[in-house]
């Protein structure tokens, strides 16, 4: 006897209204209005193996609208992932439970990436999909040939960084890109009708995006805009005509099913309605052993996807897991020594967004998984080299991205690169526009991937420009956010150094902090050693019997190393300390850290930015010398001096400090 499709899609209903009754928080409504949508979309058409989540020519199955993260629970479990148990739904939102409010990543969960945050879906999707085209263009459409289909609702499509994607998308042309508007007019505040009077399809035919819709409760009319999709040349958005809270006698159509439980009273109308007669998280065997064997059909297809890439070409899949899923990069170690050697002896005076590029310009030539890009500002950011080919719709066998005036849309694309797997991705701007990367940023560190942010222009040494565009703040809140590595190098060898280790790093993304403004090289010595992994070294000492302990970062170790010569004419001695990344300093043994910042010595510390999270190095009588307002515009010597931060000035505060 086979089982009915309304019974396969009431299966994802109820598993969704009983663990939300019983956390007593969540959001049943979505999961209730789309699950006939996710039936189909799993039935007949994605490509999914529960025995092997990480396999690379998966479909990718997103759920943007993370509040309805049920939904996503309850299809992993009923298809068979080893990875959600029914326990754990009934755990919902409890503490240890892999089921969370909203989706959190967990790479062989079959939970592609942690949404909640609406809109960032999207942009994980288009980086996820532009992955796919770079892989396809360099591999063949044998080994890789895969989609990306997406749920997003009323609010995902409201902001803003949906506009950035979804423009970027039409743009490029991803037509192995498909999403699911949840189109139920609900959100928490009632009909969308009070905020929103958008015209859908003028919207995404303007991107350049198929816009169908259809019934979100038919099954055959889901299948077949399905189906028109996977056949486009652009990519496809699915406006499906949903019923928020599909079944609820009192609540269907109205907001009182978006965010909270549905009610004891209410779910015995549910279950009467639906004629589902089964207690909570019971499903029928039957039920279960048809949503079972649909996830097993996706181990055939991975076998026969391995059988006809042994038969064209073995060895193309070696090529794929060696260059590009290989984490590995001690390939790069002697690149980075040898590199080194060259500027010791050369000692360049650069900007180090310069010397950014230069590193760039190097491993860009060994490391094929390094795809890069810019909001605009490449030839600011340096983040373009000789060895950076372009990306378009016509040609995805390039390394870099122009992603145009879209930092926050940039920011999410990079996560859905990285997650994609087996690419590295970096993007810059300037740091004052880390704001609106900010989001993205956070989701990075959470999810433990490696994303480099490269962000130039990061102080008041960028000058005329002004206060709308000198960071103040900015590298005190990219320091607050855990798991995020905040590099600020101070010349060439440590901008190789700080590039060496966000690249080896596994789960934590790295921020590179790079001036305009041209620095003098600073390193003592030529030395195989990489002094930025400790987060702060000695660079000079005047006398091992100082009484200053100068701490700087970026380009104030230059101006440090400056004040401390005139410290040392008034016979004042001191220690400079250069600390490119606070993050890694601190998870230094106490010894390690005593040695570098003595407690008996006067301990200043120089950054032309916030003093905010510099404080807790300062004990006693120390200094935290910086800007706690915002910038002015005039050419950089003079904001420095206007600001205090000038040598002269320096050496007067701290011969102050001593005297007291």
């Amino acid at each position: 006897m086979s089982v009915k499709f309304n019974q396969l899609s009431n299966a994802i209903r109820f598993l969704s209204i009983d663990a939300v009754q019983k956390a007593n928080s969540g959001h049943p409504g979505m999961p209730m209005g789309m699950a006939d949508v996710a039936t189909v979309l799993f039935k007949y058409h994605l490509r999914f193996n529960p025995k092997n989540p990480n396999w690379i020519n998966r479909d990718r199955f997103i759920l943007s609208a993370g509040h309805g993260s049920m939904l996503l629970y309850a299809l992993l479990y009923l298809s068979g992932y080893k990875s959600i148990s029914i326990e754990d739904i009934k755990n919902f939102r409890q503490l240890n439970s892999i089921c969370a409010g909203h989706p959190e990543y967990k790479k062989g969960t079959g939970i592609e990436t942690t949404t909640g945050p609406l809109g960032q879906g999207l942009g994980n999707s288009v980086g996820m999909a532009i992955a796919e085209e770079i892989y396809r263009k360099k591999f063949g459409d044998t080994l890789i040939n895969n989609k990306t289909f997406v749920f997003a609702s009323d609010g995902d499509l409201m902001e803003g960084v949906s506009h950035e994607v979804m423009s970027l998308a039409g743009h490029l042309k991803l037509k192995n890109l498909i999403v699911f508007f949840d189109n139920n007019k609900i959100s928490i505040d009632g009909s969308t009708s009070l905020s929103v009077s958008d015209n859908y399809k003028k919207r995404f035919e303007s991107y350049g995006w198929n816009y169908l819709e259809t019934n979100g409760h038919n099954e055959k009319q889901i299948s077949k805009a399905i189906s028109k999709a996977s056949k486009s040349k652009k990519p496809t958005i699915i406006s499906c005509k949903t019923v928020i809270g599909f079944g609820s006698p009192n609540k269907s159509g109205k907001a009182s099913s978006h965010g909270s439980p549905l009610g004891d009273d209410e779910i015995v109308l549910v279950r009467k309605k639906l004629k589902w007669n089964y207690k909570p998280f019971e499903i029928p065997q039957e039920v279960l052993q048809e949503w079972r064997e649909i996830g097993s059909k996706g181990e055939l297809l991975e076998r026969k996807w391995e059988e006809e890439i042994n038969k064209k070409n073995p060895k193309i899949k070696d090529d794929l897991e060696q260059n590009y899923l290989n984490t590995d990069i001690t390939s790069l170690e002697s690149l980075f020594e040898k590199e080194k050697a060259k500027y010791y002896e050369s000692k360049p005076s650069l900007a180090t967004r310069q010397c950014s590029m230069a590193v760039i310009e190097s491993i860009s030539a060994i490391l094929p998984k390094l795809i890069g890009g810019s909001a605009d500002l490449s030839g600011s950011n340096n983040t373009k080299t000789s060895n950076s080919k372009i990306i378009n719709s016509k040609n995805f066998n390039g390394n870099y991205i122009h992603y145009g005036v879209r930092e926050h849309g940039m920011a999410a694309i990079m996560n859905g690169l990285a997650l994609y797997g087996g690419i590295v991705p970096y993007g810059g701007t300037f740091l004052i526009f880390s704001d609106y990367c900010k989001p993205s940023i956070r989701l990075s560190a959470l999810m433990g991937l490696k994303v480099i942010y490269i962000f130039s222009h990061d102080s008041i040494g960028l000058g005329e420009d002004g206060p709308t565009h000198q960071p103040i703040e900015q590298l005190a809140g990219l320091r607050a956010i855990p798991n995020l590595n905040v590099f600020r190098p101070a010349d060439i060898n440590e901008t190789l150094e700080c590039w060496q280790i966000a690249l080896k790093s596994k789960n934590t993304p790295s921020v590179i902090a790079l001036s305009r403004q041209k620095v003098s090289y600073v390193n003592p010595e030529n030395s195989r050693e990489n002094k930025c992994e400790k987060g702060a070294y000695v660079v000079k000492i005047t006398s091992h019997e100082s009484k200053v302990n100068i701490v700087a970062s970026g380009t104030e170790v230059e101006l440090a190393l400056k004040v401390q010569e005139k410290l040392k004419e008034n016979n004042i001695h001191s220690k400079v300390v250069s600390m490119p990344c606070m993050e890694l300093f601190d998870m230094q043994p106490e010894n390690y850290r005593n040695d570098i910042i003595e407690e008996n010595s006067l301990v200043v510390t120089l950054e032309a930015g916030s003093i905010i999270s510099w404080q807790k190095y300062v004990k006693g009588k120390g200094l935290n010398l910086g800007i706690d307002q915002f910038g002015e515009s005039a050419p950089y010597k003079e904001v420095y001096n206007h600001f205090d931060l000038s040598e002269e000035k320096i050496t007067n505060f701290i011969q102050k400090k001593l005297r007291e």
